[in-house]
């Protein structure tokens, strides 16, 4: 394989979650992180608020989401998962859409809950959470090169509407 990944992304954010809740910090912030640790094999970062916004009910400081970066073994390690054993896993999965690749060739998408993973039993799952998934390859690449890669990697990508008449 010419190109490789360089890293993944995996951000989630519970803004809402943590408004409407007032023991959020104690309670359900150290669920959504031991869940997410399990997802990614590492402790994510947790995100502040930049500012204050009132009309959110956010203050600055507060914790408003959690990021974490998987390099080399670990980022390919993930992406296997993700496709193999995630991507299956969503209810009406159709494949990932083709805009969700950028001019430089990274792959952003979303799965909107965490437990399609197999790390997460339902039962015990307290938060309700949604990820947000960033491959990025070592070198910037062109449109084509880029879904060739990714497919190389078992991507599955939406199909285009045929027209018909």
């Amino acid at each position: 394989m010419k190109n490789s990944i360089e890293k993944v992304v995996v951000n989630t954010s519970f803004g809402k979650q943590a408004t409407a809740m007032s023991d959020f910090e104690s309670k359900v912030l150290p669920e959504i992180r031991t869940e997410l640790a399990a997802i990614i094999g590492q402790m994510p970062q947790v995100r502040p608020a930049r500012k204050s916004i009132a009309g959110f009910k956010l203050r600055e400081g507060m914790a408003v989401g959690m990021r974490a970066t998987l390099r080399g073994a670990k980022a390919r390690q993930f992406v296997s998962r993700v496709v193999n054993i995630v991507l299956p896993r969503i209810r009406d999965f159709r494949g990932i859409k083709l805009s969700g690749i950028d001019r430089d060739g990274n792959l952003t998408f979303g799965i909107k809950e965490h437990i399609v993973f197999p790390e997460i039993v339902l039962e015990e799952s307290k938060a309700n959470f949604g990820l947000q998934i960033t491959v990025v390859p070592r070198e910037p690449m062109e449109n084509e090169e880029a879904i060739a890669f990714y497919r190389e990697l078992g991507i599955p990508f939406e199909k285009e509407a045929v027209a018909t008449r």
